[in-house]
């Protein structure tokens, strides 16, 4: 059955925007070359606006989920990289479920399966896009006018297209990592850096002042006669990027860096190889930032749902139980106050901690539980399960030294670390989040997190380069 529902996607492969797979081996230096013309494309997208819109101001419906979009309100990256996500993600499900039966050893299986994640991205960039516009993002489509709301709808599906051959350009082998990396990586050390050294001035009941974080210390300490206050000021403000929050983030990068390293080698031979041997490393974090990027799903579709909710039917008691809303002091963004989807938002600091310890003991315990059972579940349904990777080792003749040639003693092992890690490293990632977001860094403990292990990742691929290509520099 499952090979039958992927044939349908045949037709449609002659069509679907395309990278050739590399035919040689790219060299680092080129490897290097093609990523930051990617990335330089997608910030140009980033910052370019979309023609035709009317409005765009107010709060921002999807302000909670742009971290893992890596999207940027108003520009031809409105959509980011959710239609390749979702896609993915849909594709990842049906074939870990069994309901599409994919044999991944068959080239032909894999070309289908990638052809049909590339179609379904296609078609929900399609759906975003016209729903964006039929729902009022850009204004009300009567004063659009037809002509403005298909230019509008065509600018975000070719940017769609563009991210979708972006990334597929980056997994062919022709740069480093993929492209939903990267953009994400991007788009939250972006928002660290602008807020530590944003020039633009606020005006508050303070008076008028510096958004960047490091600007405003030196801008009160030139200003200000009192320096010790001056001081206080720019390490502890309030509503704004301060000093603290800054060394906050700094503090968390070390810890998730220092946690990466944590792992457990298992050594492993070859049968055709005796005298070689090797290691399996199953690391603390072996789901990678894969429990937060779901748990982060998860919560923006949960606060999206609350807000349009709680905008129309403010009044009904059930909605008031899913979330309350109201407009923050500082960039008018919607934020929850009661319900539901204020108990599972991160208090902003540890004196909101104090001040409402109930929040921050749900808040954790939903983190935490939420964490380390999206990291168990993934590691079903994407083929990393003590049996797919015991699987994997018996198909090249690999077993584990002490133990013996069967899939079964290999599974036995595995199982005695790959269920254990997934589930706590899941919890420590969503701890380490908590922690972040108590402290008040910024970017968000979630935002963090992703780009740690991200910027972590594209470590260890340059790592791998260097060894087999010996210095690069």
């Amino acid at each position: 059955m499952g090979f039958k529902v992927l044939n349908l996607v045949r037709p449609f492969l002659s069509v679907l925007p395309d990278v050739q797979q590399a035919e040689r081996k790219i060299p680092f230096k080129e490897k290097v070359l093609y990523t930051a013309v990617t990335l330089f494309v997608f910030l140009v997208c980033s910052q370019l606006p979309l023609y035709g819109i009317k409005t765009n101001s107010g709060a921002d419906p999807f302000y909670w989920a742009r971290v893992i979009m890596a999207s940027n309100r108003g520009t031809c990256m409105e959509l980011g990289i959710s239609p390749i996500v979702t896609s993915g993600l849909v594709m990842q499900l049906l074939a870990g479920s069994k309901i599409i039966d994919v044999d991944n050893s068959v080239k032909a299986d894999r070309d289908l399966l990638n052809g049909a994640q590339k179609l379904l991205g296609v078609l929900i960039t399609i759906g975003e896009a016209v729903a964006y516009v039929v729902s009022g993002m850009y204004g009300d489509v009567r004063e659009l006018g037809a002509f403005n709301a298909i230019l509008i709808i065509l600018q975000l599906f070719f940017a769609g297209i563009i991210v979708i051959c972006l990334d597929e350009l980056l997994q062919k082998g022709y740069g480093l990592g993929s492209g939903i990396s990267l953009f994400i990586a991007t788009n939250i050390c972006e928002q660290i850096i602008w807020k530590a050294f944003s020039p633009y001035t606020v005006t508050g009941a303070r008076g008028a002042e510096f958004e960047g974080a490091i600007i405003a210390l030196f801008h009160l300490l030139l200003t200000r006669s009192d320096k010790v206050r001056a001081l206080k000021e720019a390490f502890y403000r309030p509503n704004l990027p301060n000093i603290t929050s800054l060394l906050a983030t700094v503090a968390v990068f070390l810890v998730v860096i220092y946690f990466q390293g944590f792992r457990v080698d298992l050594p492993v031979r070859n049968k055709r190889s005796r005298g070689q041997q090797g290691t399996y490393p199953i690391k603390l974090f072996y789901t990678s930032n894969m429990p937060i990027i779901l748990y982060s799903a998860l919560v923006s579709n949960m606060y999206f749902i609350s807000q349009l909710l709680y905008k129309r039917y403010g009044g009904n008691f059930l909605v008031q139980l899913l979330g309350r809303w109201q407009e923050s002091d500082y960039g008018g963004q919607m934020v929850p106050v009661g319900g539901l989807a204020y108990y599972i938002s991160p208090p902003g600091s540890l004196s909101e901690v104090a001040a409402n310890p109930l929040h921050a003991l749900f808040y954790v315990s939903f983190m935490l539980t939420a964490c380390a059972l999206f990291s168990k579940t993934w590691i079903e349904v994407s083929g990393s399960s003590a049996s797919d990777v015991a699987k994997q080792l018996k198909e090249q003749q690999m077993f584990i030294q002490g133990h013996r040639d069967t899939q079964s003693s290999l599974k036995k092992e595995l199982n005695r670390y790959i269920p254990t890690a997934a589930a706590f490293g899941g919890m420590c990632i969503g701890a380490l989040t908590i922690v972040a977001d108590f402290m008040g860094a910024i970017g968000s403990g979630t935002g963090i997190l992703l780009a740690v292990t991200i910027i972590y990742q594209y470590y260890e691929a340059y790592q791998k380069e260097k060894e087999q290509m010996g210095a690069i520099f």
